[in-house]
């Protein structure tokens, strides 16, 4: 991947981000995925039927959205070498979220500032799957927290990870995947078997992009002045405790930087759930600590960029 079109991709999602006045390809992703489920479900009569049913979903969703991708790249390269350009980076910067990410946690900042709590429940309810009505300030931070960590790894590391192994098409591949297990890899009723490799293929497209932003989340801390070895602690004695595979890592590393608990006690459609423990309440929530958990979530790119330009350098040379 060339770096220069790497660092214009992010530049364009941080200034621009995702406006509303055009179809996202996610959204066109989740449409594809809902039209195919309607389809495949006609032929579920039993548990092995729903797996085979949601695998083959899987398959055509990734690998459509990789290849439809590339030929949409590859088409508008031969009409006009600019033409090309302006669209492998529109796609590109479709498939980062660091302006949004950024945004959604300031949303829910500035109505806790103004002792605004139902504005911020409201707000917060639009990126959480947990039930926000009844939420106290401490337990919005703490939502507000985990979501900005997780979706550090899911939203922004993952896709420039594989954006400098495949460039915008294996990007939106992962975009697929992501898309995929928020819709269908859920431990339900309905996506038990039909959601099994929705979910599988999104624990192990995230492995790495996980790690790796926990390995961020430390440097930053030490920028930052947040507690880095505390990060580290945290990271190696709590991050497997988390159900996913993959989010204990970067919600440990921000908790242990920040002296923070994370995890507790969640309701979803009224239903209780509870999730281990991630750090040590060091100190009692504030909120403060989003704008600090930001601030980690672009030091994140920083560094990952960063690092990326020193191994290009040593590889080119």
């Amino acid at each position: 991947m060339n770096l220069y079109l790497l660092l214009m991709a992010v530049l364009i999602d941080i200034v621009i981000g995702d406006p509303n006045c055009y179809p996202h390809p996610v959204i066109i992703i989740g449409r594809g995925i809902s039209i195919l489920e309607r389809i495949l479900r006609k032929f579920c009569r039993d548990r092995l039927s729903e797996r085979i049913s949601g695998f083959v979903l899987v398959v055509i969703i990734i690998v459509g959205s990789y290849l439809v991708t590339k030929w949409i790249i590859d088409y508008a390269y031969q009409i006009n070498y600019y033409l090309g350009l302006i669209v492998n980076l529109f796609l590109l910067s479709t498939t980062i979220a660091i302006k949004g990410l950024g945004q959604a946690g300031k949303n829910i900042y500035q109505p806790l500032v103004a002792d605004n709590l139902n504005l911020a429940r409201s707000r917060l309810d639009w990126i959480v799957g947990r039930d926000t009505d009844n939420l106290d300030e401490g337990e919005i931070i703490r939502a507000t927290i985990e979501t900005i960590a997780e979706n550090t790894s899911d939203g922004i590391i993952a896709p420039l990870f594989y954006i400098i192994i495949g460039a915008a098409p294996l990007a939106m591949a992962y975009k697929a995947v992501n898309t995929l297990d928020s819709m269908l890899g859920y431990k339900n009723e309905k996506y038990r078997y039909f959601g099994w490799a929705a979910a599988r293929i999104d624990d192990i497209a995230n492995f790495i992009p996980a790690r790796i932003t926990a390995f961020l989340f430390v440097i930053a801390s030490l920028i930052n002045r947040s507690d880095w070895t505390g990060a580290i602690k945290i990271i190696s004695r709590d991050a497997k405790k988390h159900p996913s595979p993959n989010a204990g890592f970067p919600e440990g590393a921000v908790a242990g930087a920040l002296g923070i608990r994370l995890g507790g006690r969640n309701y979803y459609h009224g239903r209780e759930s509870f999730r281990a423990y991630l750090g040590e309440a060091k100190v009692e929530f504030d909120k403060k600590q989003i704008k600090e958990t930001i601030s980690l979530m672009y030091w994140n790119v920083g560094l990952f960029l960063i690092i990326y330009y020193l191994f290009k350098l040593i590889i080119d040379n």
